[in-house]
């Protein structure tokens, strides 16, 4: 692999180094950024062409499973310069070039790295990515996107778009586990998971048991213009059958019925999956989840009285040991708040879970 020389980004980067040049992260400051910022590092006449155009498709494209258009992540594109030093800590970064650009700010670039790999970028065609961790700050991503000409590196960038989402997704997801799991107050939920379902979950601080049945749990965080949900539901696998898309919808469907509702009180204003929208379909794909193979749902909900809605993330996946099919599922009621944030945090959560096999191990 290789190591990039950010001399040309950093100037106090040097008092990071110990005498022998070798990296001492104890005095990096902390990656700077909101949640979904991205920088990329990239000459501006590479990001007005083919290249930025490619990197545009994939990085803000909108958020699938959402009522109103969300870009996946906040882009900066940045020309390299010595003048964007406190850019170059945000938590997620990304360099851009290929050799074939003459333009100063692709030469720039193309300084930055060693004569070994500019070597190897020139003799393999499908060298074109690498990541790196803590490079100007600590908690920081860094990805390293490069070409032999900018029609390779659009190539790849097309066939491995949604590798580069989920790893940035993955970085924001850490980011936030690590925020919403800094209290231990609800470890009771997860023993009495263990203990009575043999699974387990993480629940942030905020959530409340809001109701339980014999295959079914539902936790909730009510807050004055957000109302946050997960619930897990079970039954026993019997075929793969059970996890494509219209047999979970189908089983989606029969649970909310029976126990999700606009008003506990009232169980006619129960909550249905969203259909009818065209442009907004229920979109699915395979995933995993702690290793196991999922499928994973997006869209809307909205009650059958069309009187609610909003967006929902789910994951089937099997516990083959106890022969379960569990459907974990995190939504949201948010009208007129920005979705995508909430929409992670909910995700990120769900991502805790863990069968009986995972318990054992």
């Amino acid at each position: 692999m290789f190591r990039i020389s950010v001399y040309f980004f950093i100037i106090s980067f040097l008092f990071a180094c110990n005498s022998s040049g070798t990296k001492n992260k104890e005095y990096l400051p902390q990656a700077s950024g909101k949640a979904g910022d991205i920088v990329i590092v990239i000459d501006s006449m590479q990001w007005k062409g083919p290249v930025g155009e490619e990197l545009r498709k994939i990085l803000t494209t909108d958020v699938p499973g959402l009522p109103r258009e969300e870009f996946l992540f906040n882009v900066i594109d940045v020309h390299p310069s010595d003048k964007i030093f406190l850019l170059t800590q945000i938590r997620n970064l990304v360099y851009v070039f290929t050799l074939d650009q003459t333009t100063p700010g692709a030469q720039r670039m193309i300084r930055g790295f060693t004569p070994e790999t500019i070597a190897q970028i020139k003799s393999d065609s499908s060298y074109y990515i690498y990541t790196d961790k803590d490079v100007n700050a600590k908690g920081q991503e860094v990805m390293y996107l490069f070409g032999q000409t900018e029609e390779s590196l659009v190539k790849h960038l097309q066939e491995n778009g949604q590798n580069i989402v989920d790893f940035f997704n993955n970085h924001e997801r850490q980011i936030l586990e690590k925020k919403l799991f800094k209290t231990k107050t609800t470890e009771s939920i997860s023993e009495f998971l263990i203990k009575e379902q043999q699974c387990a979950i993480s629940i942030p601080f905020g959530y409340k048991l809001a109701d339980k049945q014999n295959d079914f749990i539902w936790f909730r965080q009510i807050e004055l213009e957000v109302d946050k949900d997960v619930f897990i539901t079970w039954k026993p696998y019997e075929s793969e059958y059970q996890l494509l898309p219209d047999s979970l919808i189908a089983w989606r469907d029969a649970t909310a019925k029976k126990y999700l509702f606009e008003d506990p009180d009232n169980s006619i204003s129960y909550i249905v999956t969203e259909t009818e929208v065209p442009f907004n379909p229920v979109k699915a794909r395979q995933s995993k989840l702690n290793e196991h193979y999922a499928m994973e749902l997006r869209g809307l909900w909205r009650t059958n009285n069309k009187s609610m809605g909003g967006p929902f993330v789910g994951f089937a996946l099997v516990d083959q040991q106890r022969g379960l099919l569990y459907y974990i599922e995190g939504f949201t009621f948010s009208p007129g708040k920005s979705q995508r944030e909430i929409m992670r945090e909910l995700e990120t959560i769900l991502r805790t879970f863990k069968t009986s096999e995972d318990l054992k191990k």
